[in-house]
């Protein structure tokens, strides 16, 4: 089974990505975590309740059915931020479900700060057997549900740039704030503020 579970930053998708890993091994399954770009920098699945676990870092060079046909055996993969992961990759990773029998759990964003689903993203939508919207509430400033990651630079609102720049949701100078639909159009991060969307990256 190929699951993509997808939300906005805030969601809880590394949380769960962390609590099936430790469900599937408390049950003896053997599993990998992989991950992407992870917010911590390193090889590592990290949430922002403060959970946390080694990972193995997925390059775009990595052919997933080798580095997992290389154990002795693999019954699941974790593989969080995966709209990260290169189109081919997502490729094998149903390759993986449907040659091998490995379930896999995919997490991520659907959309980029432009509200452009990644490429990856696009993939699992199309080749999924199952995709689950994260129930975690996350709000936009308005008190409306957040649906979608704007990229903050010097207190406004990027337009357009790399589509993948790490960052986290704090107060960095490059920063994620994530926002309801209307206010994600309009560009506005916050009550009172009216700084139209610049074109910074």
């Amino acid at each position: 089974m190929l699951k993509f579970y997808f939300g906005p930053m805030d969601c809880g998708k590394s949380t769960l990505a962390l609590q099936m890993n430790y469900n599937h091994g408390r049950q003896g399954r053997r599993g990998l975590v992989l991950t992407k770009h992870d917010r911590s920098g390193g090889p590592r699945v990290t949430s922002r309740i403060g959970l946390g676990l080694q990972a193995i870092e997925v390059e775009d060079d990595v052919d997933l059915v080798r580095l997992v046909t290389a154990h002795d055996r693999i019954d699941y993969l974790i593989c969080d931020e995966a709209c990260f992961y290169t189109v081919e990759q997502i490729e094998q990773l149903a390759d993986l479900v449907d040659e091998h029998g490995v379930d896999v759990y995919a997490f991520g964003l659907a959309s980029d700060f432009r509200s452009v689903m990644f490429p990856a993203a696009q993939r699992l939508f199309e080749l999924a057997d199952e995709v689950c919207r994260l129930q975690v509430e996350v709000l936009c400033w308005c008190g409306r549900p957040g649906q979608l990651n704007a990229r903050v630079v010097g207190g406004a609102m990027a337009r357009t740039g790399e589509q993948v720049v790490i960052g986290d949701t704090d107060a960095s100078h490059v920063r994620y704030q994530v926002l309801c639909r209307r206010h994600h159009r309009s560009g506005r991060l916050g009550e009172g503020s009216m700084e139209p969307a610049h074109t910074a990256q």
